[in-house]
């Protein structure tokens, strides 16, 4: 069991019979009446993210999620195919089950996939910050370091973003993933 007191980003919680992930919280002390923990969460199974307010001090079921490292292989249809880099066994995920996490993922990279239960694929953790490659921008423009000036990317993953002026095409950049915002040059 888990306090919502002690709910930190990433904590997962088994609530009404789903998975959640927490996403966001935040503790909220009223002038009048208790205080209470207004969450964000995502539902592990279906992706759905939903809000949820706890009074403070409920306790909830901790869900025990398992991470294994995997390489990401390729598409097989509308599923994605994963492999265990020590034992090599490989794993099918449906698409619409990890649709965010696929615009961070290209062919060949390590992921965390999580496991309830040590069966039940729930999905697949993400890092912070990923790199990828610049596929598709306009020229870069030098000299233009006054003002923010910001123009679109084509990922190599197909992912669009806003980046500098003076990203050119074929550059490795950090992207954050949990806002999809450019973060600096790769070095």
């Amino acid at each position: 069991m888990v306090s919502t007191n002690d709910f930190k980003t990433g904590t997962t919680i088994l609530y009404e019979g789903n998975i959640y992930s927490v996403i966001e919280f935040l503790h909220v002390k009223p002038g009048k009446g208790g205080a209470f923990v207004r969450s964000k969460l995502r539902n592990l199974r279906t992706g759905s993210v939903t809000d949820i307010t706890f009074n403070a001090g409920t306790k909830v079921e901790r869900a025990q999620i398992d991470k294994i490292i995997m390489q990401y292989l390729y598409a097989s249809g509308t599923n994605h195919v994963f492999m265990n880099t020590e034992d090599y066994e490989q794993i099918e995920i449906p698409g619409d089950h990890i649709a965010h996490e696929l615009q961070y993922i290209y062919e060949g990279a390590s992921v965390e996939v999580m496991f309830f239960n040590g069966s039940e694929i729930v999905g697949v953790s993400l890092p912070d910050k990923v790199v990828l490659e610049v596929k598709e921008t306009d020229p870069a423009v030098k000299g233009d370091t006054k003002t923010n000036a910001l123009k679109d990317a084509i990922m190599q993953t197909g992912l669009l973003i806003k980046v500098p002026m003076f990203i050119a095409q074929g550059e490795k950049i950090i992207i954050n993933t949990n806002d999809n915002s450019y973060v600096s040059r790769d070095k």
